[in-house]
Order: C-alpha cells, then structure tokens, then sequence
C-alpha cells in the first residue's frame, strides 16, 4: 500500500469541499480522479501533498517521498534546467549533503533521458515549448525517487500530440520506479491510457469508483453524463 485516504474531510469556510471521502492506492498503481471543474479533484492531492490541512480523517502514507507535478509545470524562470530539476538535491535539509556536485549533474543527466530531453541542462523554461517544459517538471518531480507522484491536470493547455507524450511519460515513469500515481484529469484520452482505477468525485464525494472501462459503458447517471459531457443529468456546473 502506498496511500489510503481514510473519511477525509475539507472545508473552506462553510463548504464542505471534500466530504468523507476514502480509497487506497497500491505500490504501482495509477488512479485517477475524475470531475467536473469544483468537484474537489485538485484538493485532495493539495491534502495529501500536505500543500493545505484537512478538517478529518486520515491520509495514511508508506515511508519515502511525495512528489507533485503541478498544472502548468510551475518551473522556476531564473534558473535552468539543471538547477530546476536538482533544486530539491540542493536545497532541501535531508539532502543537501547527501550528493557532491558531480553526482547531482549525473543524477540530472539521467532523469531527462528518462523523459526524452537529453543533453538541455543549460536552457531555461523559456526557451521550452509547453510539452517540453511538462516533461522537465516530470524530471524535477523523480529526481528523489518518490514512491508516490501526483499529477494535477497533466495535459492541461496541451495540443493532442503532446498530450498522448505526456501520457505515455506517465505510463513509463510508473513502470520505472515502480511508483503509486494519482492522476488528477478531465481528459479522456489521459484517464485511458494511463488509470488502472478511476473514481469520480461529484460535490465532494464518490460518485463512482471503478476501471476506466467501466467507466466508459455509462452504466449509471454520473458516468452517462460525464462520458457524453451532457448538461443533462444528475450532476449540475455551479454557476
């Protein structure tokens, strides 16, 4: 097991944002999370990354790192690739002394091979294109071997083909480092090409929990509406 959310609840002020919710994620496992905008998906990886507090229940994690990729890549403009990804290495308490300079530039090195973007340690975000800069956060988010990644809209302001890379990425990183991932997605493409398990999220609670094929055959009202993106049906966009 590499998490499990136990009867989690969120507020903000008067609303419940995430309301008794629970699921397990194992060691090499892809879950993803899918909902209309507000339904708390981005929340809860906020709640396990341990970004905001929750308000109750548990969240039950296995030894090792967390790490987030966030929605638009969040990248540092000042510093370049290397420093991006090495930022953590260098700079984080438990492991600034761990690696010289040298093992830090190799570590690197490796980690953009892994997503395919050999041999840019000196260009800055700038100079990336949208997908290239996503596979450096990819890079930034392994470079501690965390036993846990969480993808926050992954493909987000990506044009198709970048987005089947970033899915793939996805698939190998999991398969690489053996990690649990939690994918948090909208898009169809990313929740079946890359989820073992999907649960669907509706006013802050499970209203479907299952694999992406069954999701797809549309057996109940909520998976109906959010295949064919209906406005028709039991969940309703706040206005």
């Amino acid at each position: 097991m590499s998490i499990e959310v136990k009867n989690l609840v969120k507020k903000f002020g008067d609303k419940t944002v995430i309301d008794n919710v629970s699921f397990k994620v194992n060691d090499k496992e892809t879950l993803a999370i899918v909902g209309f905008s507000g339904s708390g998906k981005s929340t809860i990886l906020k709640l396990i990354s341990g970004l905001i507090e929750k308000d109750g229940g548990e969240i039950i994690t296995s030894k090792g790192d967390i790490a987030m990729v966030f929605q638009y890549s969040a990248l540092f403009d000042s510093l370049n690739v290397e420093d991006n990804i090495s930022f953590a290495l260098r700079e984080r308490r438990d492991l600034r002394k761990k690696f010289t300079p040298e093992q830090i530039r190799d570590i690197v090195a490796q980690k953009l091979e892994l997503v395919g973007l050999k041999g840019i340690e000196e260009k800055f975000p700038s100079e990336l294109s949208g997908g290239m800069q996503k596979r450096v956060s990819f890079a930034r988010a392994i470079v501690t071997e965390p036993n846990t990644i969480l993808y926050d809209e992954p493909t987000a302001g990506l044009d198709p083909i970048s987005s089947t890379l970033i899915e793939d990425y996805i698939v190998r990183l999991k398969d690489e480092i053996n990690a649990a991932s939690i994918v948090v997605t909208h898009q169809m493409s990313t929740i079946t090409r890359t989820a073992d398990r999907v649960i669907m999220l509706y006013d802050g609670r499970i209203v479907f929990e299952g694999t992406a094929e069954e999701l797809l055959r549309q057996e109940t009202p909520y998976t109906k509406q959010f295949v064919t993106a209906s406005l028709e049906g039991p969940m309703q966009m706040q206005a």
